[in-house]
């Protein structure tokens, strides 16, 4: 067994599936992966994923539900809704003025696709879209095996000696997914161990490297 797909394993068996990603108005939904269900919570899942920027989901969560008392969690409610109510609805999330940007000008996009798939590369040229987003939109929006990449991840991998302080987003992303498709051939099961180990990795984090010095205690690390 290599040793990523030995962490992931050790995660699962700690914490057990995590049910990601919550959906407002249903929350999580462990061991079950037809989430998401239609069009409304594919757009919760891509805001989301852009409103997390720099932030804790935490945050995120109280601006999706600011969001969900407007009915506003649709493209349409959002392109149309006053810029101004906007921003103080997101306000929770940080970077208001930034990310309402960001988001008006995905969402112009979202509507471009009329429901079809985008492509990675499509979303990273998307103003306010980098690697990070684009995965979190590709993995929990559209089902895509996209692996995510975040700070917990990073500083998981430093701490444990897989990486170094250089090591790029790209050279992560492509060692995390080279490593688990060694041991996971069906692609159906690929999405959900890739599902999960994000979910995991910042189940985890939160524990041991949400603080310095990170990864004091780590079980991981034994």
């Amino acid at each position: 067994m290599n040793k990523i797909y030995n962490i992931y394993k050790t995660l699962y068996d700690n914490y057990g599936p995590q049910g990601w990603w919550p959906i407002t108005g249903y929350g999580y939904h462990k061991l079950d992966y037809t989430f998401p269900r239609d069009e409304r919570e594919i757009f919760e899942v891509c805001l989301g994923s852009i409103l997390t920027q720099n932030t804790t989901f935490t945050s995120v969560v109280k601006s999706l539900e600011n969001l969900h008392t407007k009915n506003a969690i649709n493209a349409k409610a959002m392109e149309y809704m006053d810029i101004d109510e906007l921003k103080e609805a997101i306000k929770p999330s940080g970077y208001f003025n930034q990310k309402a940007r960001y988001i008006l000008e995905f969402i112009k996009f979202y509507n471009s696709l009329e429901g079809a798939t985008p492509s990675r590369e499509a979303l990273l040229n998307i103003v306010g879209i980098g690697e990070e987003t684009a995965d979190s939109i590709l993995l929990y929006g559209y089902n895509q095996p996209e692996f995510k990449v975040d700070a917990y991840t990073k500083r998981l991998l430093l701490e444990l000696g897989l990486i170094d302080e250089k090591t790029k987003y790209a050279e992560i992303k492509s060692m995390m997914e080279s490593s688990i498709k060694e041991c996971i051939k069906d692609e159906r099961d690929l999405l959900m161990v890739y599902q999960e180990f994000h979910a995991l990795i910042v189940k985890h984090g939160k524990h041991f490297y949400s603080k310095k010095p990170y990864g004091a205690g780590c079980f991981l690390k034994q």
